[in-house]
């Protein structure tokens, strides 16, 4: 199995704002692709209490993913799979989230628009989606530059 892209984690202002972007409601169903160490699932369940599945590839990091779910109390909320995520299937996603670079983001494409239920949204932390017009875009600043965020609706 090949990494579509390397793990560099989501400062939790951008989670945050990604989540609030989207639009997340209560009781719907995010799934974030390629997960690292969970922060966004998580925080999906615990601050706008939805149902949430991240994808996680590395081993390693997968049972973190897991170990840190558990000791928040969020198994019944959240799940955590160990695969590979051009082989999932998001059909029951309301929102997807994508950390990826833009040539992994093409790759999902064709995955995602065979997928994605209408309405769906997808959130992507500073990488487009080659061939999709943003919903539209936002620039996040930290004190060590800044991040966009580009949310689609299918």
């Amino acid at each position: 199995m090949v990494s579509l892209a390397p793990f560099v984690a989501s400062p939790p202002n951008v989670v945050e704002k990604m989540l609030q972007l989207t639009e997340l409601k209560p009781g719907e169903v995010l799934y974030d692709l390629g997960c690292g160490d969970a922060r966004i699932v998580m925080m999906a369940a615990q601050k706008f209490g939805a149902k949430a599945v991240g994808i996680e590839l590395d081993d390693g990091r997968y049972q973190d993913c897991v170990k840190r779910v558990r000791e928040a109390g969020l198994e019944g909320r959240v799940k955590i799979v160990h695969g590979n995520i051009v082989d999932v299937s998001v059909k029951d996603a309301d929102v997807v989230t994508l950390y990826l670079l833009t040539s992994a983001n093409e790759r999902l494409r064709p995955n995602l628009e065979r997928d994605l239920k209408p309405g769906a949204r997808v959130v992507s932390h500073d990488f487009s989606m080659p061939g999709w017009k943003p919903l539209r875009t936002e620039e996040v600043r930290e004190t060590w530059g800044s991040h966009t965020i580009y949310v689609y609706k299918r």
